[in-house]
């Protein structure tokens, strides 16, 4: 009995926070729009019992789904996502590797300093961080102002998507360095004095020991960057200009602009689909990393 409620509290979890909403969005993803509120007709009517279900079934169509693929903003609004986000990524990793491997070659008693640090801009909240950055890359924000201390002309920076990479790298970067450093920090140092006594350099003992036994935090830390990145809203919203096409913008204008929750329905479906594939990845790689463990 025990058991049974330590596998059914999970599965419980997932299905009242992940499937529940999903049938939820994929009954209005089915649905019809209407001048009415909620603004759908829906498609099933449960009240009407196996008859409204048997009708549901029959009319069954998925025009919403058809009409993403005959507008050209929505194909393009996916494509740049994973475009920004694969970008974003691997700026991420640059910056964050470093930064990990130095806290883990920091000394013992620096290191939980350092991990604070990293933790910090978690005290603060999202919105007043992106906010913060409006400032500094404005036209006549402090980026600019200390540019002309030097004698530097202004950059037009802020409503680009040079904006929307700074944000999304600034705020994801703790989840690519704290995946990283936790690998780092369990490595046994002793492989690396092996190396270099076998004649390996520094650089190639790093290269053939210290990144291949890294890479589960590496794929750990860019699976949580990208994931949440394809689906960002904030940040292009407040940073990116007009030209900045993502595909949080365009459910956002769909659901609360154009009111048209049917088609924002189906575009959040396809964006859950496109999901599916790196949340599947990032599971198998965190499996192999437990049975290696």
């Amino acid at each position: 009995m025990r058991r049974f409620a330590l596998i059914a509290v999970p599965y419980l979890w997932l299905l009242a926070l992940f499937l529940v909403p999903f049938l939820i969005v994929l009954k209005i993803s089915l649905s019809d729009i209407a001048l009415s509120i909620p603004p759908y007709a829906p498609t099933l009517d449960l009240s009407a019992g196996w008859e409204g279900v048997r009708s549901f079934f029959a009319g069954l169509d998925f025009e919403n789904f058809v009409f993403l693929t005959q507008d050209d903003l929505y194909w393009k609004a996916y494509l740049s996502s994973v475009w920004i986000a694969a970008v974003s990524t691997v700026i991420t990793l640059l910056v964050g590797y470093p930064i990990a491997y130095g806290m883990a070659r920091a000394a013992p008693e620096w290191r939980p300093t350092l991990l604070m640090l990293v933790i910090l801009p978690f005290w603060t909240s999202f919105l007043i961080r992106v906010y913060s950055w409006m400032g500094i890359l404005a036209n006549e924000g402090f980026l600019n102002m200390v540019l002309g201390w030097f004698g530097i002309p202004p950059l037009q920076i802020l409503a680009t998507n040079t904006a929307v990479y700074i944000g999304i790298v600034y705020t994801y970067l703790p989840f690519m360095i704290l995946p990283i450093y936790a690998t780092l920090e369990r490595m046994d140092e002793s492989l690396l004095e092996a190396a270099e006594d076998l004649g390996c350099s520094r650089l190639t003992a790093f290269w053939l020991v210290t990144f291949p036994l890294s890479r589960g935090g590496v794929i750990a830390g860019c699976f949580l960057v990208f994931i949440p990145a394809i689906g960002e809203f904030v940040i292009p919203s407040l940073l990116g200009g007009s030209d900045t096409l993502m595909i949080g913008k365009v459910l956002w204008e769909e659901f609360f602009s154009n009111r048209d929750w049917p088609v924002a329905s189906a575009v959040a479906i396809v964006l859950l689909l496109i999901l599916i594939v790196p949340i599947v990845l990032f599971q198998r790689n965190e499996q192999k990393q437990r049975e290696a463990a």
